[in-house]
């Protein structure tokens, strides 16, 4: 099998991803068994792969070069390569339109002060959570973005940061006393 897949990040985000002395890239095209060739002038990243490997690291490469373009740093990024982690990207334009000031503003209440917002987030959801441009991205497994996104989701439509936070609060006592009623439920023999 072949495969080819050009993504496209921000040029400031280019350092990030080929790493000091390219330790970032060759760790990306080892774990993935890839060849990253990276344009640093237009942010172009080929990802190649020529002949048989896991059908799935060159996707998990697609993803990790597009969460180091979306702000992740690559220790985060390499978060991707477990199996049940996925990417999630949500463009902040859906909720504030074109305007750059709505656009800052739903940044800033992400973000809280002092960051604060987001690490109680990313705390409550078990996710890493990077405010980049115009997107917010995730990185989690499914079941924890989903709850993430309802969040971002959430404040961003003007939502009261504390009644966000009391949701996911529950939410995480509940999944607590679903792991302790399973193991309530298991047959001691």
């Amino acid at each position: 099998m072949s495969f080819e897949k050009i993504v496209r990040i921000p040029v400031d985000r280019v350092g990030a991803l080929i790493g000091k002395a390219g330790k970032v890239k060759s760790q990306i095209e080892k774990a993935c068994f890839v060849k990253l060739e990276i344009d640093s002038e237009t942010g172009e990243v080929e990802i190649v792969v020529d002949g048989s490997v896991n059908q799935i690291q060159p996707f998990k490469a697609t993803e990790l070069v597009s969460a180091i373009g979306r702000g992740f740093s690559p220790e985060s990024a390499m978060k991707l390569l477990k199996e049940e982690y996925v990417l999630h990207v949500m463009d902040l334009r859906d909720f504030a339109g074109k305007s750059p000031q709505q656009i800052e503003r739903i940044k800033g209440r992400i973000i809280g002060e002092g960051g604060r917002a987001r690490v109680n987030m990313e705390n409550l959801t078990n996710t890493n959570i990077c405010v980049y441009g115009k997107t917010v991205s995730i990185i989690g497994e499914p079941i924890q973005i989903k709850l993430a996104v309802s969040a971002i989701s959430s404040i961003s439509s003007g939502s009261r940061h504390g009644s966000v936070y009391g949701k996911l609060e529950a939410n995480k006592r509940k999944q607590k006393m679903d792991r302790m009623k399973l193991w309530e439920d298991r047959d001691v023999a």
